[in-house]
């Protein structure tokens, strides 16, 4: 049962581990503490799930921050 689960859902649990790890760091650190580790947690659980479907989620990212920074055009 649990290698079944491992190696279905493997990479999103270790990204979302990363997530809470980086998550309970904040926590200590300050300011809306449980937004901040749920934003975390999920976005750990983003890049895992991206990395199991061969995905790759740093490619993504940086097409979106092109798209904004085309839209935004800070020096016009």
């Amino acid at each position: 049962m649990w290698k079944e689960f491992w190696t279905s859902y493997g990479k999103r649990t270790i990204g979302a581990a990363i997530g809470l790890f980086f998550g309970i760091i904040y926590l200590f650190a300050g300011f809306w503490d449980m937004l901040m580790v749920g934003l975390l947690v999920a976005i750990g659980y983003w890049f895992g799930k991206q990395k199991e479907l061969h995905n790759d989620p740093l490619r993504m990212l940086q097409q979106l921050w092109s798209v904004l920074m085309e839209r935004v055009r800070f020096y016009k």
